[in-house]
């Protein structure tokens, strides 16, 4: 939780909602003469795909892939890219 001050907090409204957005504060407590006067918090779930390995959170866990099968594929990216012959690319 986070205690910021009346005037920085309206100087830094945009960074301190970000904050909240992706997850980092969950709680933003605004204080006027050292009191605590205002909450901030976040409307709904905080949006974890901006966070690094929110794609976990998103996705779930990615099926692992073994050398020979990564390699595998070498061959269909690049048909992917030659799209043809070799005079195609004179």
């Amino acid at each position: 939780m986070l205690t910021i001050n009346m005037h920085d907090a309206k100087s830094q409204l945009s960074r301190l909602v970000e904050s909240l957005e992706s997850g980092a504060q969950d709680v933003i407590v605004i204080a006027r003469n050292g009191k605590a006067a205002a909450k901030l918090v976040p409307i709904g779930e905080p949006d974890v795909s901006r966070r690094i390995g929110g794609g976990l959170a998103l996705l779930g866990q990615f099926p692992s892939v073994s050398l020979e099968e990564w390699n595998a594929l070498d061959a269909d990216v690049a048909s992917l890219f030659e799209n043809g012959t070799e005079s195609d690319h004179s």
